[in-house]
């Protein structure tokens, strides 16, 4: 038995026991490392107090055995932590509602509890999303349609006298071209009104490096949709430190799996990643 005695937060900032609405983790299961069943139970029972969702990224269920997935299901049902599918549903969009709603049955079977939807790059109607939307709700499953928060920068030659048809090599623009992030919050709320329980932002343009942060961007999702109804991919440490010393420990994260405690730590009162100084003599593992 596991017992976590250093775990304080302030009386304002605390979450709730699992299963949570809010302060969630979810963590990246098998996709750029196999992560073997026994290391998966491994970080289940060290740190699955900490752990609410594991998300096979990239389709990588569709290449495991069926009794692996269910496995692997099975072992983080057994610690109070959903699974979710990621990056493959909308492969499955253009094969018509017939064949989606076997996949859906099929996760279910599975072990899964959570569908995402990423199809906003695919150019999908906005009625053909909800659809799959309610599809998912229908089977039984949640849904977590997944959204991209993009920005481009554009090289331009450098200006001023240079000799005719000269090479001269261009430099980077400071201005960004932001993509209609209005529209993106519309689409996410009629998910929602549709059914959909979480909504996934990869703003990977946008919070890759937390020293380029469009905050703005991050303010106005949340502004609009609510923190328990985001969440949004931390695709590096100091992305996810960024979003809990804005947000506070009720942000909705997707991490990779060397990250939990770090994460869980910066929740913690914001005591940041020193696990000698906020573990101390207080943490006990029995």
């Amino acid at each position: 038995m596991s017992a976590y005695l250093w775990k304080t937060f302030y009386e304002d900032e605390d979450r709730p026991e699992k299963p949570r609405r809010y302060g969630v983790t979810e963590m990246r299961g098998p996709h750029y490392t196999l992560l073997s069943q026994n290391v998966i139970q491994d970080i289940f029972e060290s740190m699955g107090q900490f752990v609410d969702g594991l998300k096979f990224s990239g389709g990588s269920h569709s290449l495991m055995s069926k009794d692996l997935v269910k496995e692997v299901t099975d072992i983080a049902h057994q610690h109070d932590i959903y699974v979710s599918t990621g990056d493959w549903a909308e492969h499955l969009v253009r094969k018509g509602p017939s064949a989606f709603k076997e996949y859906v049955e099929e996760c279910k079977q599975l072990g899964f509890d959570t569908v995402e939807l990423n199809m906003a790059s695919r150019g999908v109607p906005e009625e053909t999303l909800l659809r799959f939307v309610r599809l998912i709700k229908s089977g039984g499953l949640k849904a977590k349609p997944q959204f991209a928060v993009k920005f481009n920068k554009s090289d331009m030659p450098i200006g001023g006298d240079r000799a005719y048809g000269a090479y001269v090599p261009p430099a980077p623009r400071s201005s960004e071209f932001i993509e209609d992030v209005d529209l993106l919050i519309r689409r996410a709320e009629r998910c929602l009104e549709a059914g959909a329980d979480m909504i996934m932002i990869d703003a990977d343009d946008v919070c890759k490096d937390a020293d380029s942060m469009r905050a703005d961007i991050i303010a106005k999702v949340i502004g609009r949709l609510g923190l328990e109804k985001t969440m949004f991919e931390a695709s590096n440490a100091r992305t996810s430190e960024w979003f809990i010393k804005q947000y506070g420990p009720r942000v909705n994260l997707f991490i990779d799996h060397p990250h939990v405690m770090d994460v869980e730590c910066l929740r913690g009162r914001n005591l940041g990643k020193n696990h000698a100084s906020v573990l101390g003599s207080a943490y006990f593992l029995h």
